[in-house]
């Protein structure tokens, strides 16, 4: 917590309220952010067709110049819960709006855990009241926040910035979380980017697709696309709006805090042993890149084999041929770490024990596929499948 960089004028709080009946009393279920003068703001969410009230209502309200806020409560999902769930995503941003002054439409609303279940709303009603006297600057306000929205995680995600831009100095402050039902086209994740640069909603609008195209997007656990998905950035800066070679700098920083936060959302994943970061390049452009490096990383024979340390690379080349990228075994060759196991459509002699080694004693691993077709890449992120991830996705609600 000492090395963050936290944006100006943003406050936080988490608490418990109970959003989990059967919770440890301790366990923090509800986050609350505010700035403190209206910040632009824009967001992306879900592409399932089956969508959580809450993205239904941040939907209804992006882009805008006047956003104050976001309260987000972790263990129910408030997804395919009828016209009640619309009821009570509305009723969370009115009672996190009222005691501070504001209009329910300033304030923005994400939720996440099981689906198809009614929110406690008496019990948000009274976590949203302590939630607002509690609210303060500083990293442990911002730590409790993050640990608020967690449901399987093992640990807060959280990356930021400080740069300096058109003479002044300007901070980025992320967190997110996830740790299953991951899939590319976003997962089952929130993230919240904030900003003390003064952007406009206009560009931010932009940003938002962009960011999560190249973070957000490549990773997967399982392939699975949840109901609630939510990337939301707050630009809360006063003056004249960034632009030109300053705007570009600060979108690289943003794309950088979404990539540091997808890849801890990989790497956390529920019973992952291994983080596996997959290198495709040499395809004729990045989409062809970006079909080759999902198969594979989704594929769970790839995954599991991963896992037990078997270095079946056939597993992979096979992954990168069903995708439907057009090529010929001539124009691929294979990396597992730093062995390379297949040359132009040739297998390579290796030493089985030592790759297998490689595997087993490495968190990190390293794919790399090389094609010779022409300049596309694409980087994608995820994790092996292990006997406790099974385990706990069969027991979830039960």
């Amino acid at each position: 917590m000492e090395n963050w960089h936290l944006a100006r004028n943003f406050r936080y709080a988490g608490v418990h309220c109970g959003v989990r009946p059967d919770a440890e009393p301790d366990r923090l279920d509800l986050a609350l952010i505010v700035s403190d003068v209206p910040a632009s703001a824009a967001g992306v969410f879900t592409q399932n067709r089956v969508v959580a009230a809450p993205v239904r209502v941040c939907r209804e309200r992006l882009p805008s110049n006047q956003t104050r806020g976001i309260v987000l409560c972790s263990g129910n999902a408030n997804a395919c819960t009828g016209d009640q769930g619309m009821k009570d995503a509305r009723r969370m941003t009115h009672c996190a709006a009222e005691p501070l002054g504001l209009r329910a439409e300033q304030m923005l609303v994400c939720s996440t855990g099981v689906i198809g279940r009614l929110l406690p709303i008496p019990h948000l009603e009274k976590g949203i009241a302590r939630a607002v006297r509690e609210l303060a600057a500083g990293a442990e306000a911002l730590e409790r926040a993050a640990r608020a929205i967690l449901t399987t995680d093992t640990h807060i995600k959280v990356s930021t910035r400080e740069v300096a831009l058109a003479g002044q100095t300007i901070r980025l402050t992320g967190f997110a979380k996830g740790a299953a039902m991951i899939g590319p086209n976003m997962a089952t994740m929130l993230a919240v980017v904030l900003t003390d640069a003064a952007v406009s909603r206009e560009d931010l609008a932009e940003l938002a697709p962009r960011a999560a195209h190249v973070s957000f997007n490549c990773i997967s656990v399982e392939g699975h696309t949840s109901t609630n998905d939510s990337l939301i950035f707050l630009a809360n800066g006063a003056g004249p709006k960034l632009q030109g070679d300053a705007l570009r700098t600060f979108e690289a920083q943003a794309i950088a805090v979404c990539v540091d936060l997808a890849r801890e959302i990989a790497a956390d994943a529920e019973g992952a042993s291994h983080f596996v970061t997959i290198d495709v390049e040499g395809l004729r452009d990045d989409d062809e890149a970006r079909r080759v490096a999902k198969a594979v990383a989704e594929s769970a024979l790839v995954k599991t084999a991963l896992f037990g340390g078997d270095p079946n690379w056939g597993r992979i080349v096979s992954a990168a041929g069903y995708c439907g990228v057009v090529f010929e075994e001539t124009q691929m060759s294979l990396w597992l770490g730093g062995f390379m196991l297949y040359q132009a459509g040739t297998p390579l002699p290796f030493d089985a024990k030592a790759v297998s080694d490689y595997i087993k004693g490495h968190r990190d691993l390293h794919v790399r596929l090389e094609f010779t077709l022409g300049q596309g890449r694409c980087t994608f992120y995820t994790c092996d499948l292990t006997h406790d991830y099974v385990s706990l996705n069969a027991d979830y609600t039960t």
